[in-house]
This record gives structure tokens, sequence and C-alpha cells, in this order.
């Protein structure tokens, strides 16, 4: 049942209702930052030695017999320079970044910060429990926002979390299963990306004057320059072909492309979970979330047949 969802020919994505009012609710701030905690080097690879004045945290690079670098602390922090590819780094901007309390979403922040933006962390709470505790007991939100809490307390970035449980039941719970009882497939992460995460969402902060909008998918945009912001922004491959993502953003419109940032999109799987650990993440052993999130382990027959 689950195979069919990712029938192309059977996706259906309007552009997100602009009437859409989700509730934006301040959760978290922190002012105070806090330095990471010691680390063992660890070997980094596909990296080249060089020297850093960057004024934001850093890692030193040190060439070791076999041609691979291992990772030390400086003074000033670590260097993450070589992993700002896809992090526009030279730039003052003013980014919200989707947070999920997962381990990409997590780095994807990092990355930012340490690229010298001006990071607003939000945490979309879509889940409806309250409403239907038996389904998600396995799915539950209060842990993920812990994690996503943590994760802000390390760099001091405000986290701020945006309820749209009703637009998400609304644009994409319902439209799914009406499309079943129609004999259609739609993908609900299509769906979710399309209408809620780049949709509702940027719909509720287009008052609050970000740059961009950043999460931790495995993709990366390609950007016009400034000077030709008329031209068109173009959703390209990730470098971890494996984990690539683009299926599920190739539904966005122009006007969402121009909007995203994708931290991720330069760096392997493997490196991030790399990246985790020497940022001794809250969640760096955290396993990545599988299916479809508002079910947990729930079977989606048997949600539907509900």
């Amino acid at each position: 049942m689950l195979r069919a969802m990712a029938s192309l020919s059977h996706l259906l994505f309007p552009f997100p209702n602009p009437g859409l009012s989700p509730r934006l609710l301040p959760l978290f701030s922190f002012s105070s930052p806090k330095p990471l905690p010691g680390f063992p080097l660890a070997p980094a690879r596909h990296l080249a030695s060089s020297a850093s004045t960057s004024p934001f945290p850093s890692l030193e690079l040190t060439p070791s017999l076999n041609d691979c670098f291992s990772l030390k602390r400086t003074s000033i922090g670590f260097y993450l320079e070589p992993y700002l590819g896809c992090s526009m780094p030279g730039k003052r901007l003013k980014v919200a970044v989707l947070l999920s309390g997962g381990v990409d979403s997590s780095v994807a922040l990092r990355l930012l910060h340490a690229a010298g933006h001006s990071c607003t962390a939000f945490y979309l709470k879509i889940w409806f429990q309250e409403d239907f505790e038996n389904f998600w007991s396995e799915c539950p939100w209060d842990e993920d926002l812990k994690y996503a809490r943590a994760v802000c307390d390390q760099v001091s970035v405000p986290l701020e979390v945006v309820h749209l449980s009703d637009e998400y039941w609304n644009n994409v719970v319902s439209h799914i299963i009406s499309e079943y009882r129609s004999g259609r497939t739609p993908n609900p992460d299509v769906l979710c990306n399309t209408r809620i995460k780049f949709g509702a969402f940027l719909e509720a902060i287009k008052n609050m004057d970000f740059d961009y909008i950043a999460s931790g998918h495995y993709a990366h945009v390609l950007h016009s320059p400034y000077d030709k912001r008329d031209e068109s922004s173009i959703l390209a491959l990730s470098k971890d072909m494996v984990k690539d993502q683009t299926y599920f953003l190739s539904h966005l419109s122009q006007v969402q492309l121009r909007r995203l940032l994708f931290p991720l999109g330069c760096i392997p799987k493997d490196e991030v979970r790399k990246l985790a650990a020497l940022m001794d993440l809250p969640n760096k052993d955290r396993k990545d979330s599988q299916g479809i999130c508002f079910l947990g382990k729930v079977g989606f027959l048997f949600f539907l047949l509900e």
C-alpha cells in the first residue's frame, strides 16, 4: 500500500491556500552562549588544509600521513568552512530554520550559525494527539521538541513553535484520505513540503523579514545573483544521491524555491553524522525517522480504515 503512494502520475499538489492563518507561539529563547564539550580527534575526508581567520566557530585541519585530516578544537571553536558550501557563508542573513528534533535539521542549524547568519529556529507542531491519542502514542511530539530545545540551547538560538495541526489536517491528511477513497495515491511528504513546511509556514512568517527559510533536506537550490533576482532558482540534486530528497520537493513553486536554503545539499549523510558527533549534539545518536510522521508505527491501511 505504501509503495503505491510514490506514484508520480497521481500526485496532486495545488499551491497552498493563501488564506491559511497559522498560530505562532514563542516558546524558548536563549541569550547566554554555552561552549561545546571537548571530544577526541576524528578523521574527516575530502578536506583541504587551510588557515581560518573566520570569527565564527571553527575547526583547524591537520594533515595526517594518509592524506586525510584530523579535526582539532581551537581556542575559538570549530573550523567548519569546508562544509558551508550550501549555507551562503560570507553574508549576514536572517534565516528561519525548520527544526524537527532530528540530526539532519540540527546539523543544518549549526552550519548556518557557523556561517555567521542570524538564525531563529521553528518547530512545527502538526500532530493532533489530543484527538487521536491511540494513534500517535508512538510518535510523541514532546520528545522531538525536547531535542530541538537542547540543540538551540547549545548556541543560544531562539526557538519558537508554530501550531499547524489544523492546516496539516485540512491540507494534507484529509486530502490523502479523500484521494485514496477515489483510488488515487498522493505522496504525503510532497504534500507536507508544498502545503505546510514551505506553504502555511511561509505564510505564518511572511511579515518577519527573513531572508531565507532553511531545513535539513538533502537538496540544493541554485539561486540567481542578487542583481538578477528575477531569474529562476533551480532545484538541484544533493551530493548524497542515496539520501537525495529532491523528489519530495519537486512540486515547489518559484515563489517558494527563491526563499529556501538547504545547508546539507553539499554534504554526504555519513559526514552529517560525523559532524553531529563532533558538535556533541544532544541528538547525535538519535535514529532517523522513517515512514509517515503523523502515523508513527500505525499501519497506513489501518489508519485509513479507522
